[in-house]
């Protein structure tokens, strides 16, 4: 286990997989996992393949590998608890979906955080929206494979003193930059990601801000109309991308509870 991952011991029996994003470490999960901890949930967040490291360290690996890391971690979680629900931010979110679809029978229900399937919210330059739009294939050419973006100012949190704190909670591990290859990863596992919706069937709670600054709205209403599984969409009013960290952190994770007590009740 990396010194990275985080583990919280609950009473009720439950438990969550936290998921972290691209680029980013399990300390980004921490605000929400301690506010579900506190309702009783047992709280485990591992580290995606490839991640906590450095560039080099993660371009050695793809999605697939992100997602047998999450397996793998499932997997393991699931003997120490009586039932199992994932929540991601992002790339981890859909990974926790993904998860599930292989393998139904370790969740018992799912909740994606921010929903993205390329960057093309509000504050993403002109540049960064049209990398996401070339054919996957370019992320191998030398010009390209060389190119890294930089986080966006806001880094997605909406609050600058949340944004701040986020930034001494989670430096360890985190990469500011994204290198191209690991961004054409992701526009690989979102396409593959909407083969699957049609095919899932854990139920999913699918949370967005109507401000997400990286991610348009419009990916969440996509999978609201395209997913097998039962589900629920609903919105965040004062909130970025990075609503389990935003002002509204504790809203999520209350919504991410009731959804998930439901799902077992009913």
């Amino acid at each position: 286990m990396s010194d990275l991952t985080f583990h919280m011991e609950g009473w009720n029996g439950k438990g969550v997989l936290l998921i972290h994003g691209l680029t980013g470490v399990p300390a980004e999960m921490k605000w929400v996992g301690k506010a579900l901890n506190k309702k009783g949930y047992t709280v485990y967040a591992p580290l995606l393949a490839g991640h906590g490291v450095d560039e080099a360290t993660l371009l050695k690996t793809n999605w697939h590998d992100w997602l047998e890391s999450v397996l793998d971690a499932a997997v393991d979680f699931r003997t120490k608890v009586d039932s199992m629900f994932s929540a991601g931010i992002c790339v981890g979110g859909k990974l926790g979906m993904m998860a599930a679809k292989e393998h139904p029978e370790l969740f018992s229900a799912n909740a994606l955080y921010s929903a993205c399937f390329r960057y093309d919210g509000w504050n993403v330059p002109f540049h960064y929206k049209l990398m996401s739009y070339l054919p996957l294939w370019t992320a191998q050419l030398p010009f390209f494979k060389d190119i890294q973006f930089a986080e966006t100012p806001s880094i997605g949190i909406k609050d600058e003193r949340l944004r701040k704190a986020m930034q001494r909670l989670s430096s360890e591990g985190v990469l500011d930059d994204f290198p191209v290859p690991a961004l054409k990863e992701m526009l690989s596992l979102a396409k593959s990601f909407k083969k699957s919706l049609p095919k899932m069937t854990t139920p999913a709670l699918i949370l967005h801000a109507k401000e997400d600054d990286l991610s348009h709205p419009r990916h969440s209403r996509y999978i609201d109309k395209h997913i097998g599984a039962p589900h629920e969409l609903r919105w965040l009013e004062d909130s970025y991308h990075m609503i389990h960290v935003d002002r509204e952190h504790e809203k999520v994770a209350d919504l991410t509870a009731d959804y998930f007590e439901k799902s077992l009740n009913g």
